[in-house]
């Protein structure tokens, strides 16, 4: 209901002014007004990417991911011993830590008596989990352990982090093409009215729909191209894109990359490829990452943005 009600608040920013043809400029810069933008795109790319890169060697960064079960009705056991249910050979994890106890929709986990097992600092019995459906998930810690609930497309599993996972620790960069202000565009955004369930697959198979507002629109080549465009949460301040381009299986990760624009205003948004980033699947085998959906697979050399992870399991 609240994506449903942001949603109309999105369109209308999108028709406050009619809309302007998106175009390639007819003429170029001066030369000292064109080194002063690249410059700046430079200096605030520069910026994103030590925030990227920050954000992925966090203790919630992509690059901790140890593990990933799917989850049965009743129950499922977790620990270092084969005879467990969910079987994760790690020195941080007692031998039988508990069990991941599912009903319908709920999970709740039974901790073993004496594994170790915490929440916020504390030793937990038997507590109710909340998955990464809602806005923040209930995480449980043994060691340098955590692993929490998620939820796709309907189904549950636990995610595990190792904050000392060789991923973390051997960390070896990324790498971009050259920043240049020629991918960065004043984007059209065409509402859709109403507002669109696209269908979005993710590597494993797994299938969901997520609201598409509408579609952001941009001119290179001589040639309009579109992007569908999807609002994550509600109250999201951005909207999220999953595309490929000629680049990918190339220079850049096979399945696609991802990208984040400011929510329209005015019938536009700025659209900066710079930012093109690798997908969490393209960093660590226990991703569940969206692909991109068959219209936002595009036709076009998008040489901008992160290239394929030199580490890359």
């Amino acid at each position: 209901m609240l994506a449903a009600a942001l949603v109309p608040l999105i369109v209308h920013a999108a028709l406050v002014l009619p809309a302007r043809v998106t175009a390639e400029p007819a003429r170029k810069p001066p030369p000292a007004a064109a080194a002063a933008a690249l410059q700046a795109e430079r200096d605030n790319i520069a910026q994103w990417r030590r925030q990227r890169v920050n954000s992925l060697t966090s203790d919630s960064g992509w690059l901790t991911l140890a593990a990933l079960f799917w989850l049965k009705d009743g129950d499922n056991s977790f620990g270092r011993a084969s005879a467990n249910s969910l079987v994760l050979d790690n020195p941080a994890l007692a031998d039988t830590a508990g069990s991941f106890v599912v009903t319908g929709q709920r999970v709740r986990f039974q901790a073993r008596a004496g594994s170790g097992v915490s929440h916020n600092g504390l030793p937990v019995s038997s507590l109710d989990l909340d998955s990464d459906a809602t806005e923040h998930a209930t995480v449980l810690a043994s060691g340098t352990l955590r692993f929490f609930v998620i939820e796709r497309a309907g189904q549950l599993g636990v995610r595990v982090r190792d904050l000392n996972n060789p991923h973390r620790l051997q960390f070896q960069g990324l790498s971009y093409f050259p920043v240049s202000t020629a991918w960065v565009f004043d984007g059209r955004f065409e509402p859709y009215e109403p507002l669109r369930h696209i269908r979005i697959v993710n590597i494993l198979g797994m299938e969901e729909e997520m609201v598409s507002p509408g579609a952001l629109v941009f001119s290179r080549n001589g040639r309009k191209w579109r992007l569908d465009t999807v609002l994550e949460r509600p109250g999201d301040k951005e909207l999220f894109i999953m595309f490929a381009d000629a680049t990918s299986g190339h220079e850049t990760y096979g399945a696609g990359r991802f990208l984040d624009i400011p929510l329209p205003a005015a019938g536009h948004a700025r659209v900066d490829f710079n930012e093109a980033y690798n997908p969490p699947c393209a960093l660590n085998d226990f991703a569940t990452c969206p692909l991109p959906p068959a219209q936002n697979r595009l036709k076009l050399r998008i040489d901008a943005g992160e290239k394929t992870y030199a580490g890359a399991p």
